[in-house]
């Protein structure tokens, strides 16, 4: 993250809310911005894929400095005073670098940051949300049409989603297939990288024409995607820390200095929807309810009672996620 923060109160995130994911935790922004000036089809270009391999290289480099406690594990805690704003329920997020999005050969590449605080959350129960996969429909509703579970290890997990995007012209669909990774610092400290290994795009999508286009073929709306995240319990709750990266083709040069703080201004709002949606889907489980200090006596049979008697939804717990996270050990 940089110094470019920007915190976002309750009522703000709630405005924001509409800005729904693109992408697991890391929601990408870029299918309602895109579509309406970029008409025509393209091919992902050589240069393009070799600018984006660079930039994701040194991501993940930046992103081993943390985890092996050359830097803060949480880029928060070289920052002061951010830990508490996370703590009074601001969501911050930040282009990862001043010149977001970056141009590069017939392309450009998003990265932005941000983080949220879950009080009364463990680990656990944030972790059972990120992998089911079953639930994004219902987590990060209207954009997920679809998604599912294609093979989960208790480390590496493999899932495909389907992102609608309704444009002023055309109906159309991102359908992907991802690859995620977990580790484990220690009992308090996790990190996961989630990249995507395809792409196609699907237009007129649910529509009797509907027909998916060849890989690397299309709008490029989105290109590629990665999201690297990072998990403490601490404090009383669970910290999240994303950094969503995506590829898309360039705006045409005609177009750029309107369409640029439009893809600022909805890259942040949905960056801030991701995690507010995240953070909403850990907070209906009935184990967090049940540390809750609005339910300081609450059993688990009886939290969903008591919390739907308080107003708060709680998912059905009939078909809980059955989910690995246990024990790894120390990341060399």
């Amino acid at each position: 993250m940089n110094n470019d923060f920007r915190s976002y109160t309750h009522e703000e995130t709630r405005s924001a809310a509409r800005w729904r994911t693109l992408h697991k935790l890391a929601a990408i922004f870029l299918m309602a911005v895109f579509s309406p000036v970029q008409t025509i089809a393209a091919d992902l270009k050589p240069e393009t894929i070799q600018a984006w391999n660079d930039y994701v290289r040194a991501a993940e480099e930046r992103n081993l400095k943390h985890v092996s406690q050359e830097t803060p594990f949480l880029t928060i805690d070289a920052l002061p005073n951010e830990a508490t704003k996370l703590r009074q329920g601001d969501i911050i997020a930040s282009p990862a670098a001043r010149n977001v999005p970056v141009k590069v050969p017939a392309g450009l590449i998003h990265d932005w940051t941000g983080a949220i605080f879950i009080p009364n959350a463990a680990l656990r129960d944030v972790l059972q949300v990120v992998r089911d996969y079953g639930q994004y429909k219902a987590v990060y509703h209207p954009n997920v049409v679809s998604a599912k579970s294609l093979e989960t290890s208790e480390w590496e997990d493999r899932f495909s989603m389907v992102i609608m995007n309704k444009s002023f012209f055309a109906k159309s669909a991102i359908d992907s297939d991802y690859h995620s990774t977990f580790t484990q610092m220690d009992d308090q400290r996790w990190y996961s990288v989630s990249e995507t290994t395809r792409v196609q795009e699907v237009t007129g999508y649910g529509g009797p024409s509907s027909y998916m286009l060849p890989q690397d073929h299309g709008a490029g709306i989105i290109w590629r995607l990665l999201s690297i995240a990072r998990y403490q319990e601490r404090d009383g709750g669970v910290y999240v820390e994303l950094e969503a990266i995506a590829l898309s083709r360039d705006i045409p040069g005609g177009l750029r200095w309107l369409v640029e703080p439009i893809v600022r201004r909805v890259s942040r709002s949905s960056l801030v929807a991701t995690l507010q949606e995240t953070a909403d889907a850990v907070r209906s489980s009935t184990n967090i309810i049940s540390r809750s200090p609005e339910f300081p006596s609450c059993s688990v049979a009886n939290c969903a009672v008591a919390a739907t008697l308080n107003g708060t939804a709680v998912r059905s717990s009939a078909n809980p996620p059955t989910i690995a996270v246990a024990g790894k050990g120390m990341h060399p």
